[in-house]
């Protein structure tokens, strides 16, 4: 039975699906839940494109991922569920790993769309294969068409 789930969430369609997937869970485990949103390093993306790294840019996507943040705890508190939020910064897979390891998680879950073209599906990667791989904890993959 689980009694630590880590939600990794985006906001997405694919993560709103995995939200009620975790509800469920959690629900019938009786389990502590911590949402956590992982925001790209701003400053590694734009350095990338050669472009100026502006605190106001900063400051943005921080705000944006707060957001999507408050906005997945209160579909949670809404449905009578206490979450803990956590807005972690780098590369999706090693952040919720580590934030997994550190809570003792029992179960990651993600959320994941089906791509109809082997390009889309290229282009977007493979995070929840990987994050299967570097996982200290089951992961559930909930999938959304």
């Amino acid at each position: 039975m689980y009694k630590r789930i880590v939600l990794a969430y985006d906001g997405s369609t694919a993560c709103q699906q995995a939200l009620i997937e975790c509800k469920e869970l959690a629900q019938w485990s009786q389990a502590a839940l911590w949402l956590v949103a992982v925001m790209s390093p701003v400053s590694r993306i734009i350095g990338m494109e050669g472009g100026m790294l502006t605190q106001e840019v900063e400051d943005f996507d921080t705000e944006k991922y707060r957001h999507i943040l408050k906005d997945g705890l209160h579909q949670l508190a809404s449905n009578g569920f206490e979450a803990q939020g956590e807005l972690l910064v780098g590369e999706v897979v090693f952040e919720v790993s580590d934030f997994a390891q550190n809570i003792n998680a029992d179960l990651i879950v993600v959320g994941h769309k089906h791509l109809d073209s082997w390009a889309a599906r290229w282009w977007r990667g493979k995070t929840s294969g990987a994050l299967i791989e570097h996982s200290p904890c089951s992961v559930l993959c909930v999938i959304s068409h």
